[in-house]
């Protein structure tokens, strides 16, 4: 069980392993993400910043990076909520972009 702190807003979850970044924010009333549609060419929306824990989660995937590719202002803290998962071995701390975060 890893504890999920999400900025801006400073809402914190519990997340068990296997958990998506999106089901544990989602699970924290956060309103700031969409709903994931794996239709949409554009996942720009699903687009966080992992502050504190990377190592708390998955792997990025091939798949995740070509995703990543395709969206401006992706760094190294980048991942996309809706493809990375929780390990479960450490608190992880991640930011929301766009809306409501200034970028």
């Amino acid at each position: 069980m890893s504890t999920i702190t999400i900025m801006p807003s400073g809402k914190t979850v519990e997340a068990s392993e296997g958990t998506t970044l999106l089901t544990a924010i989602r699970s924290a009333d956060e309103k700031l993400l969409p709903d994931f549609d794996a239709a949409k060419s554009d996942l720009s929306p699903w687009h966080v910043f992992v502050h504190e824990g990377r190592k708390g989660l998955s792997k990025t995937t091939r798949e995740e990076n070509e995703k990543l590719d395709a969206i401006v202002g992706v760094g190294s803290k980048s991942r996309l909520a809706c493809f990375a998962t929780v390990l479960g071995t450490e608190n992880i701390k991640v930011e929301l972009l766009g809306f409501g975060s200034g970028l």
